[in-house]
């Protein structure tokens, strides 16, 4: 049973790398805006992107004309405390980050903030997560982007057990890249997704970075019919 709104912060994470978080955290953006909120995107950790390159926050930006911000960037594509080690870098506390969604949160009516990689995934050099950030963050929860193919849904349980085992408010799921001639694995995983208590919130289409901001901006709340509602998006 999905809640009746949505929290100030939603942290988006994923079943694993390149499942479609980005496309997510900008179409939920664009809801947001098309209920007449106040939103921006933060990615504490942006990993594979050397000086002076767009990254996923860029891409936001791109998609929903959002002004969006990056914690820390470093250029190993790889997870955030291996990468600073390359660098020799260290990486924002859990407390910048909270302190950052917090300053971000003033002027804002809603904070959407992308993980990097799967919920796990380290993001201090204290080995803080997602799920930590989650756990800090008042009034906050987890929307969870997975993917439409086979082994989605045991990559899908096993994020939310790890939600459900810290007590992270759990926002429902949404598929990241959603085929035109989906498959019957494909079809079967949605329906299945479907019928988990905190519901199947969205699907975004495969191929839905490629719209121009304006398109983007018009279809993105009926790719996220289960957070558009929450929202109040007409």
């Amino acid at each position: 049973m999905t809640e009746a709104h949505l929290p100030r912060v939603v942290l988006v994470t994923g079943t694993d790398t390149d499942v479609g978080k980005t496309v997510v955290t900008a179409a939920l953006v664009a809801t947001a805006r098309a209920a007449g909120l106040s939103v921006t995107a933060y990615k504490p950790t942006q990993t594979g992107v050397a000086p002076g390159e767009p990254g996923d926050m860029a891409e936001v930006q791109r998609l929903t004309g959002v002004a969006a911000v990056e914690g820390v960037r470093l250029r190993a594509p790889m997870a955030p405390r291996p990468a600073a080690a390359l660098e020799g870098a260290d990486l924002p506390t859990l407390g910048d980050h909270v302190a950052r969604v917090a300053d971000l949160g003033v002027g804002h009516d809603l904070v959407v903030v992308e993980g990097a990689g799967g919920l796990l995934v380290e993001l201090t050099d204290a080995g803080e997560t997602l799920a930590d950030l989650a756990t800090v963050l008042p009034d906050s929860g987890v929307l969870v982007v997975t993917r439409s193919a086979l082994g989605t849904l045991n990559h899908t349980m096993l994020t939310r057990e790890a939600l459900f085992h810290r007590g992270v408010r759990p926002l429902g799921i949404v598929i990241g890249a959603w085929p035109e001639h989906p498959d019957v694995i494909e079809t079967t995983n949605r329906d299945y997704l479907g019928a988990l208590p905190e519901g199947l919130v969205g699907a975004v289409p495969l191929g839905a970075p490629r719209h121009d901001a304006a398109t983007f901006a018009a279809d993105a709340p009926d790719w996220l019919p289960g957070l558009a509602q929450r929202l109040g998006t007409p």
